[in-house]
């Protein structure tokens, strides 16, 4: 049976719709704490690392929502980094955690907080506990409740869903082991060369005052922080807004993009580090720097150049930010409520007209179904084009158009609705019910919100958040893809042009001024030493899930080889700087998930010593990956590659080794394993 693509389910509805260079940074020192709520005297740091890579193959992957993009194998692991930060005098706690992949879900958040609950009592809970993304677009899919997001994936993955849960949780649990006195620093620097504006069009439909704060069209801030013990640094985040584009939707290895390649360069260097980078305002903007012309070329069929190039300019301008770093100081709080985003009343100072408005049920635009152009290496259909809006809501004010509700038209106006996410039987398509927050860390504060916000967008927050706690700007960050997922936020300038961001912006095109709102009351009560109200909680909605895969026939070997066999030829020699590629008669690498020390992985390159073979280079060195296919159109046999790019620096004697397990048709699973036999490098 023909896969289709949720891209191309929404491209065929819109047309049955329609027919109706080099490192720049600049480092800057921190603010000092000013006024902050409580005092300190001193905090309690500890900081925490988990692999949540899911399943390498067969399964749906999460980013670009495209149900071709099948997973084929793995480039390296995906880790969630947990960081934990504690007013020593009163005992109020932060729980700050970054996971690689492409969107943190409600599936997530919900039951990370009743895990945490169980094993901490009241300790971790939805004011304290922050959730984000760093929206990689290679993560495994069908980890969320959600249709919109389950079906791009072929249906909901549990096995992948309760890896990431698992690596969560081992994050969490070291974070929280390790909790003890120590220092927090925050530094800021910029960085000029590590994105570009995906969607100059819409940006430059706001108004001048604000265009004035970006006048390259990007948002160059970068802020770290560093957690010490003793003296001894143990955590450091580091926030910038870039998408994790730079692996192309022909990309098909779970593994992580430019941020993750940025911890992963940092963890390299300070071994026993756990470094993250986090994600703030980045909804227009791309890692693909062709668009300011600043690298040649446009996105590639596997454009890990890229992924490399921006991760490293990302490490760079982390540790300039931590090189100008002050000590932080002053006490910590948190809050959060959840908020119904279809239907928020706005009153009309925070809209740009002065007058009410009102959010909406969740619905996609057409623009959202032609995809971002500039990121995105599939053609498109010609009649769906960035910039389409219903030319006759506008030529009609927005309030004549027949649909099952006026006010919802005048609200969305003037997007050419595609698809009615919120209104979708047999219940909403995406979830409605979100949670925004506010972490406040001395005068570091994150104004938290579940949704992939433009620099323009981000700066409003920012502004108001800022004002009302009297803190610096430049210490309040949007802290985006936290706790929750529901796609894009713009300005309502920016909305107006419905380039991509503007069709995804889902609620509506006062759904920023919504969120103004209620992070504004959410601050002055914060300011006043209060909370408002938590609100309702989204329901778990793990029933009903779709499944469009099945299950995979038992595993048997290539014709004439056993399992763990290899079926390519092998060099006895190799030098330095070459690539070696060597094939097995392998397992659907899916029968078992493989995360944790515990399991060896799917692979690694070992080196002969004096006490034997020893890992040299395991399957998260940036030196190996594994591709599997199904040979010769084989229903249920397996050939796995293994690669390994030699460093420069390897000399001695080496070998290959895989990792299998092969599945009977009782459903037993058989470990194995087969080697290359040894390679001389040197």
């Amino acid at each position: 049976m023909t896969q289709i693509s949720r891209r191309t389910l929404l491209q065929a509805a819109a047309v049955t719709a329609a027919g109706a260079g080099a490192m720049s940074v600049a480092a800057t020192a921190a603010s000092p704490a000013t006024a902050s709520p409580g005092g300190s005297a001193g905090y309690l740091v500890g900081a925490g690392k988990g692999d949540m890579t899911g399943a390498i193959a067969g399964q749906g992957m999460m980013g670009y929502s495209d149900m071709d993009q099948v997973a084929e194998g793995l480039l390296q692991r995906t880790w969630a980094r947990a960081f934990i930060i504690a007013d020593a005098a009163t005992g109020t706690r932060v729980l700050f955690i970054t996971a690689d992949i492409a969107c943190v879900f409600t599936s997530h958040h919900n039951r990370l907080l009743e895990e945490l609950g169980k094993r901490y009592g009241g300790t971790y809970n939805e004011h304290n506990v922050n959730l984000n993304a760093t929206h990689n677009h290679n993560s495994c899919g069908g980890t969320s409740w959600d249709y919109a997001y389950t079906l791009a994936a072929k249906g909901h993955r549990h096995n992948s869903f309760e890896a990431e849960l698992a690596g969560l949780l081992d994050a969490v649990t070291q974070a929280h082991d390790s909790l003890a006195p120590g220092t927090v620093e925050l530094g800021h620097s910029e960085l000029h060369n590590a994105s570009a504006n995906r969607s100059l069009p819409a940006f430059q439909m706001n108004p001048a005052h604000d265009r004035a704060h970006f006048p390259e069209h990007i948002d160059p801030q970068v802020t770290a922080l560093r957690l010490r013990q003793g003296g001894a640094t143990i955590g450091e985040i580091v926030w910038f807004a870039t998408h994790g584009t730079s692996l192309t939707d022909a990309n098909f290895l779970i593994g992580p993009d430019n941020k993750g390649y940025a911890a992963y360069l940092a963890e390299q260097r300070e071994p026993g580090v756990v470094v993250a980078h986090a994600q703030t305002n980045a909804g227009d903007m791309t890692p693909n720097l062709w668009l300011r012309k600043m690298h040649p070329g446009g996105p590639t069929a596997n454009n890990r150049t890229n992924r490399i190039m921006i991760g490293q300019r990302q490490d760079r301008a982390g540790q300039a930010a931590l090189s100008a770093a002050s000590t932080l100081s002053g006490g910590i709080d948190c809050a959060t409520r959840y908020l119904n985003l279809a239907d928020l009343h706005i009153d009309g100072h925070y809209t740009p007209n002065g007058k009410a408005a009102r959010t909406t049920p969740a619905m996609m635009g057409m623009a959202a179904a032609a995809t971002s152009m500039e990121d995105n290496t599939r053609s498109q259909l010609a009649i769906l084009h960035e910039g389409m809006r219903n030319e006759l809501t506008v030529a009609l004010g927005a309030t004549a158009v027949p649909t099952p509700d006026p006010w919802m038209v005048y609200a969305q106006a003037p997007k050419a609705e595609l698809f009615p996410l919120g209104m979708l039987p047999p219940r909403s398509w995406i979830e409605q019910t979100l949670p925004i927050q506010l972490i406040r860390i001395g005068d570091l504060v994150l104004a938290a919100m579940p949704s992939e916000a433009t620099i323009v967008a981000g700066l409003r927050i920012r502004r108001t958040v800022a004002d009302a706690l009297k803190v610096p700007l430049e210490n309040v960050l949007l802290q985006g893809y936290s706790n929750g997922y529901s796609q894009y936020t713009t300005t309502p300038e920016e909305y107006t042009s419905q380039q991509y961001e503007g069709g995804e912006t889902l609620f509506g095109r006062w759904q920023l001024c919504a969120y103004m709102q209620e992070f504004d009351a959410m601050a002055r009560a914060m300011a006043r030493g209060r909370r408002r109200p938590l609100g309702a909680r989204p329901a778990d909605r793990a029933d009903l899930q779709p499944d469009l895969l099945g299950t995979q026939p038992a595993d048997t070997p290539m014709p004439g080889k056993r399992f763990g066999q290899v079926v390519t030829a092998v060099p006895a020699e190799a030098a330095p700087g070459s690539t070696v590629s060597v094939g097995f008669c392998g397992a659907y690498p899916t029968n078992r998930i493989r995360r944790g020390a515990a399991t060896k992985g799917y692979y690694a390159v070992e080196q002969q010593t004096s006490g034997g073979w020893q890992v040299a280079y395991d399957d998260d060195h940036e030196s190996t990956e594994l591709t599997w296919e199904r040979p010769g159109g084989s229903a249920s046999a397996s050939k796995v590659t293994v690669t390994w790019r030699i460093p420069r620096d390897a000399s001695g004697r080496y070998r290959i080794r895989y990792y299998g397990d092969a599945k009977s048709g009782s459903g037993q699973l058989t470990e194995f394993s087969g080697n290359s036999g040894a390679i001389e490098v040197g």
